[in-house]
C-alpha cells in the first residue's frame, strides 16, 4: 500500500495546510515571494470571488505519513469550454516535493475530479485561470519574480512532463533599463506623434477624480482587446468590477496611459510598481499593518512591471499602440523608474516579441504552459 495519500480539501484545517505548505517548501529559497494571503484565498475558492460564480475549483493535499508533501487545484472552466468548444480543464497552485510518485498521485486526483465532470483534457498551470498568474518557470531561476508572476523550483518541469504533459505555449518576460529609454523614445516619439495627429488620438493618464470609472473602462478595453489572444477566456462583468476594486490601491495613475478617440477609451498601457520586495517583507500578510508597509511611498519603488498594452482590435492597425508606448516613456523618466519588466508576452505573439527585441530588450525568463490530452 502506498504511503502517499491524496485527499480533497474540505475542512478549515486542510485549507490552512494547503495555503501554508509553500512556506515550508521554499524556506531556504531566497528568490521565493509569498502570495498576498487574502487574494490567494479568494482565488483558491476559500473566500467569495466572482470567478467561482460560473466555474468550479477543487483543491487537493498529498500527505505521506501525515506530513503534507504536495498540493494541486483542479479547475472546471465553463468559460473555456464555451469559447473553445472543447472539454478541457485547468490545473494550478501546484507545489510538490521532488518526488515523482507524489506528483503522479496529485495529477491523478485532479484528473479524476475533472473526469467526473466529463472533462478528460487538462491545461496548466493556471492560478487559477488564464488571466491571473499563469505558467511554469522553466528559465530564469536566478532572480525573484516580479509582481503577479509565478516562481517555482527547476524540477517542477520534469515532474509535470513525466506525468504526460507537453508544452503548448511559452510566455516570456523582457527586461529593460532606464538607460535604454532615450534611444527607444527617439525611435517611437516621432511615429507616435504622427499617428496622434492623423487619427486624432487623445492621450491622458488615469483620472483620479473618476478613478473607479476609468479603471473599469480600462479593464473592459483589456477584456475586449484580447478576444483573439491565445487561450484567452473573457472576464465576466462581475470579475471586472472585483478586479477594479482590488487594483484601486495598487495602481499609480501616472503610470497608466489611456488613448481616446472621439471621447471613447480605445486603448491603454498598464504599468504597476513591483511590490514583491515589500510583499516578502510583510510575509504576504496585509493585516493588521502590512497594507501600510506595502502601499506607503510608492514613488520609492524604482522597478516596475509593464503588464500590457491593450488596444481595441479595430484600432490596433491604426498605430495606437505606438502612441501609447511613446507617451509612456517620458512618464517613466519623470517617475524615476530604473528597471522595467515587460511580461508576459506569448510565444505566438510575434509582433510584440519582435518589437521588444528591436528595442534592445532582453528575454530574461520563460514560463511554460502544458497540455495533457
Amino acid at each position: 500500500m502506498s504511503e502517499i495519500v491524496v485527499k480533497p480539501v474540505t475542512t478549515r484545517r486542510q485549507r490552512r495546510a494547503f495555503v501554508g505548505f509553500p512556506w515550508r517548501l521554499y524556506q531556504n529559497d531566497p528568490n521565493w515571494v509569498p502570495p498576498l494571503l487574502d487574494n490567494h484565498s479568494e482565488l483558491l475558492g476559500y473566500r467569495p470571488h466572482p470567478l467561482w460564480e460560473e466555474n468550479e475549483i477543487q483543491t487537493f493535499l498529498a500527505q505521506r505519513r501525515g506530513d503534507v508533501c504536495g498540493r494541486i487545484a483542479a479547475v472546471f472552466s465553463r468559460g473555456h469550454i464555451e469559447k473553445y468548444k472543447e472539454r478541457r480543464g485547468y490545473f494550478g497552485f501546484f507545489e510538490c516535493v521532488d518526488d515523482q510518485a507524489v506528483a503522479d498521485a496529485l495529477f491523478d486526483a485532479a484528473k479524476g475530479w475533472l473526469a467526473e465532470r466529463d472533462v478528460h483534457a487538462m491545461r496548466g498551470p493556471t492560478n487559477p485561470a488564464m488571466m491571473y498568474e499563469i505558467g511554469l518557470l522553466v528559465e530564469g531561476f536566478d532572480s525573484p519574480p516580479t509582481f503577479l508572476m509565478t516562481y517555482n523550483p527547476p524540477y517542477y518541469g520534469r515532474l509535470i512532463e513525466n506525468c504526460g504533459f507537453r508544452k503548448i505555449q511559452d510566455l516570456y518576460s523582457y527586461a529593460g533599463h532606464v538607460s535604454q529609454l532615450p534611444a527607444i523614445h527617439a525611435k517611437l516619439g516621432p511615429i507616435g506623434e504622427k499617428v496622434r495627429e492623423y487619427c486624432d488620438v487623445h492621450i491622458r493618464p488615469l483620472n483620479p477624480a473618476k478613478f473607479m470609472e476609468d479603471v473599469e473602462a480600462f479593464l473592459d478595453v483589456f477584456n475586449r482587446s484580447l478576444i483573439n489572444h491565445w487561450g484567452y477566456v473573457p472576464m465576466s462583468d462581475a470579475e471586472i468590477r472585483h478586479m477594479a476594486k482590488g487594483l484601486r490601491w495598487l495602481i499609480v495613475p501616472e503610470l497608466v496611459i489611456v488613448a481616446e478617440v472621439d471621447g471613447k477609451m480605445v486603448g491603454s498601457v498598464f504599468t504597476l510598481p513591483d511590490y514583491n520586495p515589500r510583499i516578502k517583507r510583510i510575509n504576504g500578510r496585509l493585516f493588521p499593518f502590512g497594507f501600510l508597509r506595502l502601499l506607503r511611498g510608492k514613488h520609492r519603488i524604482k522597478r516596475v512591471r509593464m503588464l500590457s498594452t491593450n488596444v481595441l482590435p479595430e484600432y490596433q492597425r491604426m498605430g495606437v499602440p505606438l502612441c501609447l508606448l511613446a507617451a509612456m516613456m517620458p512618464k517613466a523618466l519623470e517617475w524615476g523608474i530604473e528597471e522595467a519588466e515587460f511580461s508576459w508576452v506569448a510565444e505566438s505573439n510575434a509582433l510584440s516579441r519582435g518589437s521588444l527585441q528591436k528595442a534592445g530588450l532582453k528575454c530574461e525568463k520563460t514560463f511554460r504552459v502544458y497540455d495533457l490530452d
